[in-house]
């Protein structure tokens, strides 16, 4: 198999940067994994497999942003052969069309993995690329839901705002975003997907050449098409990182410490 991955790494990170306390001018991706970025953390998943031939990786749509996303991650991904394009502007599937111009003819097999996923395990890797080769076009990683689902509608009118929270600065906002339960959903058969998701090229090829590509991931083209998709057992420890908290729980996931923070009076 001649495989090449796509990692899209276009989004804003605005529920990452949302959930800082005081805010966050720092995209996750840029942020400290033991050293390294988030994004070269997910990027050496592919880079150091002896599978892997190509690694596309699609930043910012806009110009000046994707130039600034260059010069903070090209040379040292560049020495990993990894090769970079503008994402999309609105939607995830138009970074992955952009990076799939630049796969060759010659691969094989196309992965997409998501950019702030950086603690998938070698083993987890390891066993959709062999759900490949033993002949399934398509085959994405899956965890057994564990909660209960209930579907919900719109918001709950919420009471008049507490003066005197209001006063104290209490933020009650929180309970003015609940939702009314419609109905609980079973969770028989019931899988939350993950990435890497693995594709047959000539498969993903078509996919990708579909007029409606709207999807929550890429399997759901597949899906669309009338075409088999297969799940292997996906890692409970293979977070995407979407709010701040999941930051803490990465590391912890790979054993790495935070930065260490310089006092004040060090920093100038």
């Amino acid at each position: 198999m001649e495989i090449a991955v796509i990692i899209p790494a276009a989004g804003s990170s605005r529920r990452y940067q949302e959930g800082h306390a005081f805010g966050s001018p720092r995209s996750k991706l840029d942020e400290d994994l033991g050293g390294r970025p988030v994004l070269h953390r997910t990027v050496e998943l592919f880079t150091k497999h002896d599978g892997v031939t190509h690694v596309i990786v699609a930043g910012p749509a806009d110009a000046a942003a994707f130039e600034q996303f260059q010069s903070r991650h090209a040379d040292k991904l560049g020495l990993f052969g990894v090769k970079m394009c503008r994402g999309g502007e609105t939607h995830r599937y138009e970074s992955v069309r952009n990076a799939l111009a630049l796969v060759p003819e010659s691969a094989t097999h196309i992965a997409v993995h998501d950019a702030a996923r950086p603690c998938a395990s070698l083993e987890l890797i390891d066993r959709i690329f062999e759900a490949a080769a033993a002949g399934h076009k398509a085959v994405v990683p899956g965890v057994p839901v564990a909660d209960t689902l209930k579907r919900v509608g719109g918001e709950v009118a919420a009471r008049a705002e507490d003066p005197v929270a209001a006063i104290l600065g209490a933020d009650t906002s929180a309970a003015a975003r609940a939702h009314v339960v419609i109905e609980t959903v079973s969770r028989e058969g019931m899988m939350a997907i993950q990435t890497p998701q693995m594709f047959e090229a000539g498969l993903f090829r078509r996919a990708y050449a579909q007029k409606n590509l709207e999807s929550t991931d890429d399997a759901q083209l597949v899906e669309r098409m009338g075409e088999r998709v297969v799940v292997v057992q996906g890692e409970s420890g293979n977070i995407k990182i979407t709010r701040a908290a999941d930051l803490t729980i990465a590391r912890a996931i790979l054993g790495v410490r935070p930065p260490v923070e310089r006092d004040v009076l060090k920093r100038f």
